[in-house]
């Protein structure tokens, strides 16, 4: 009888059901049943409700095996946000999404993980999408997202918060870069400013600054050519008309020749707009403004020392931005090759055995000061060792020269005779004994 009077059951049984068909036919249902019931000035559904129907919905696409099959019911399950027409209810659809998937998110095996990443993208798009048709009012919004996920009472997995940060910025950008604001876009950070100056979760905190604060600083060249453009084509669109007018003006041959001569400049463009292309849409962000956010949080008391330490250091890269000083990029040194390596090492290790007086003759051929005579060694004594150095002259066979009598073969360097042992019978020298 219960099936019969919650219309949520009954389409939670049907979502879940084995044939694609059976599944396919509910969720059209269900889409319409929510555009009609949610006309009611309440909003139409509870939390309980919405629980049940993302049971089924979240059963619906673990059935689905179809890798294009699951994009689409990922896509379609995400714009059922849409059809709510209360923006309270369409928020209280997403933080049931979020309380399923935290629920179910341990029974995920590592096949299905796949398309429930997908899933967690989607709804975060469509979000954005609902927060731009609503001026981009994120106060609920945010609050939502530090009470679901980013709270320790949120109990959130680690894996569904670092998949998160990974895609907050990106599918924030993709859908708002061409209308948010620095101010509004600092709004969409706080929330993390806020976990990361108090949390005591380590892996948490790296991977805010990683995902969120480098991210940031990463794409803000970026950032600021996006604005210079956008100010270029501001300051253009004054003199566009007049301009106009004297191209209607010229006589057609001046204005094919005009026209075959922009096209260079376009073609000399196009490295930098595939470029552009690859890094995707940036958010705009007032460095100074969001150094400041993050000072007045770190300097609190509460703050533990581990994270203020490492959120100074992105104050001070963010203080920098503000006054166009980009941080450099740690380039490796000069890389040598294999034999300058090997050259380097073996001059080096052979100036350090002749400080010691264990070799004689200088690198350059000239003779030593003061000779001295290999140590001898007894196997059944604890004094017993061996010395090496890196070959620089004797035959390439061998890597490392020994004063072991047990070697096996000698060979001559600096007019001494020294017993050479292979390659594969040494890994790494020895100490001398005091």
């Amino acid at each position: 009888m219960a099936s019969l009077e919650e219309p949520e059951v009954q389409f939670a049984q049907r979502l879940a059901g084995n044939e694609r068909s059976t599944r396919s036919k509910a969720l059209k249902k269900l889409r319409k049943y929510i555009s009609v019931r949610s006309h009611n000035p309440t909003g139409g559904f509870t939390s309980v409700e919405l629980l049940k129907l993302w049971k089924g919905l979240f059963y619906c696409l673990w059935m689905q095996d179809k890798p294009l099959m699951q994009e689409e019911l990922s896509r379609n399950i995400s714009t059922l946000i849409h059809n709510f027409h209360q923006f309270d209810t369409q928020l209280l659809y997403l933080e049931s999404f979020l309380q399923t998937v935290k629920r179910e998110w341990t029974g995920i095996d590592r096949l299905r993980m796949d398309k429930f990443f997908q899933l967690v993208r989607f709804m975060f798009r469509q979000t954005f999408e609902l927060l731009k048709k609503n001026s981009w009012d994120s106060g609920k919004f945010v609050d939502l997202l530090t009470a679901e996920l980013l709270q320790s009472s949120s109990e959130a997995p680690s894996g569904l918060q670092l998949h998160v940060l990974d895609l907050y910025l990106t599918e924030l950008a993709a859908v708002g870069s061409a209308e948010l604001t620095a101010d509004q876009s600092l709004v969409f950070i706080v929330p993390f400013c806020k976990i990361a100056a108090k949390t005591k979760d380590a892996m948490l905190l790296g991977a805010i600054c990683s995902s969120i604060f480098s991210t940031i600083i990463d794409q803000a060249p970026f950032a600021i050519q996006d604005l210079m453009k956008e100010l270029k084509a501001a300051d253009s669109d004054s003199g566009q008309a007049s301009d106009e007018e004297e191209e209607e003006e010229e006589e057609k041959p001046a204005g094919k020749n005009k026209k075959h001569k922009e096209e260079k400049p376009m073609d000399l463009e196009h490295p930098d707009s595939e470029l552009q292309d690859d890094i995707g849409p940036v958010l705009q962000f007032d460095y100074s403004a969001v150094a400041d956010k993050l000072l007045e949080l770190s300097s609190r008391s509460s703050t533990p020392a581990s994270n203020r330490q490492r959120l100074y250091k992105i104050i001070k890269v963010l203080r920098n931005l503000s006054e166009g000083i980009f941080p450099q990029e740690e380039f490796p040194e000069e890389v040598s090759t294999d034999e300058d390596d090997d050259m380097f090492a073996t001059r080096k290790k052979l100036k350090r055995f002749k400080r010691k007086g264990q070799i004689d003759g200088d690198l350059d051929g000239s003779p030593a000061a003061k000779k001295s005579k290999p140590p001898s060694h007894d196997p059944t004594t604890r004094k017993y060792w061996k010395w090496f150095i890196w070959q620089s002259s004797c035959d390439p066979a061998f890597s490392l020269i020994s004063t072991d009598k047990a070697a096996l073969s000698p060979c001559r360097v600096h007019k001494r005779t020294y017993l050479c042992l292979p390659l594969s019978s040494v890994i790494t020298p020895t100490t001398h004994p005091e």
